[in-house]
């Protein structure tokens, strides 16, 4: 993997996220507002499974 690849996903990522705000404004501040009343820990481990599942699914694009 090249650095080129590493800054297309990660301008994809800001694609994906400006969608959501662009489409349901409502919906992510009110998603943001749950966020902070869930526990860290649940957050972490939210985190950790999604890095495992994004993992899993690269391989299989790759």
């Amino acid at each position: 993997m090249n650095y080129a690849d590493l800054w297309a996903a990660l301008c994809l990522v800001l694609v994906i996220e400006g969608l959501f705000l662009l489409i349901a404004p409502g919906a992510w501040k009110r998603m943001a507002a749950q966020l902070i009343a869930t526990p860290e820990r649940a957050l972490r481990v939210g985190g950790g499974v999604m890095i495992a599942i994004g993992l899993v699914a690269l391989q299989f694009v790759r």
